[in-house]
């Protein structure tokens, strides 16, 4: 008589392989779908796993959809601690950060996504999540390091804040490519490879142009 295969060991390995499944599957729909149209179904067979297992890790839909917006968050915020920004110096790191946002919001489009659903929804998730400002804060604290070497080294102006500068970058980097295809259509721009190359050098040449220190003009006063 045949004995049954012995059934397989889950561990805190399997679990995380299981919850990274989950919340790449919730992304991809929610950011297609919307919120109320995001089926946990269509999230379950996305991910290989049962629908009930979902709702054990995760909950009902709408803490699924919490998760999936703090993972979004979670994703960019390490990918820009992998430029270590304050190693570089503060040119670089100002053009590494610029290209790295353009190229995240086009390689994740569920990014740009996730957050016009969210704020279509009046930002109530995003307000709900405890540690959104600790997600955030090692980004902000690289970036007041740049800025700080930059004014040091006498290539930025004193005064910025880096908050107000993540904003400028993102906003520079987020028309391009969330509104691309009314781009193509209104004033026929490709939006292909060579043009969103030549953007982030646009991009990158106006922050810096923002960033230098004001040169004193004739006449004014000492």
């Amino acid at each position: 008589m045949a004995t049954a295969p012995p059934k397989r060991k889950t561990g805190p390995r399997d679990a995380e392989r299981t919850r990274r499944a989950i919340l790449e599957a919730a992304l991809v729909e929610f950011s297609e779908k919307g919120h109320a149209a995001a089926r946990i179904d269509a999230v379950a067979e996305a991910a290989g796993i049962s629908k009930p297992m979902i709702y054990s890790y995760f909950g009902d839909k709408d803490a699924l959809y919490a998760a999936a917006l703090r993972e979004a968050y979670v994703q960019i915020r390490a990918g820009e601690k992998e430029l270590q920004l304050g190693d570089l110096a503060p040119v670089e790191a100002v053009r590494s950060l610029v290209h790295f946002t353009f190229d995240h919001f086009r390689q994740k489009p569920w990014f740009i996504s996730m957050l016009n659903t969210e704020n279509l929804l009046g930002g109530q998730t995003i307000q709900s999540i405890a540690d959104v400002g600790d997600i955030q804060s090692n980004m902000i604290s690289e970036l007041r390091r740049v800025l700080d070497h930059g004014v040091r080294d006498g290539v930025f102006r004193d005064g910025i804040d880096p908050v107000e500068l993540y904003i400028t970058i993102a906003s520079l980097c987020y028309f391009p490519i969330s509104n691309r295809h009314t781009l193509r259509a209104v004033f026929k721009v490709p939006v292909d490879d060579a043009w969103v190359e030549a953007r982030k050098r646009a991009v990158s040449d106006m922050v810096l142009s923002d960033l230098r220190p004001c040169a004193k003009r004739e006449g004014d006063d000492v």
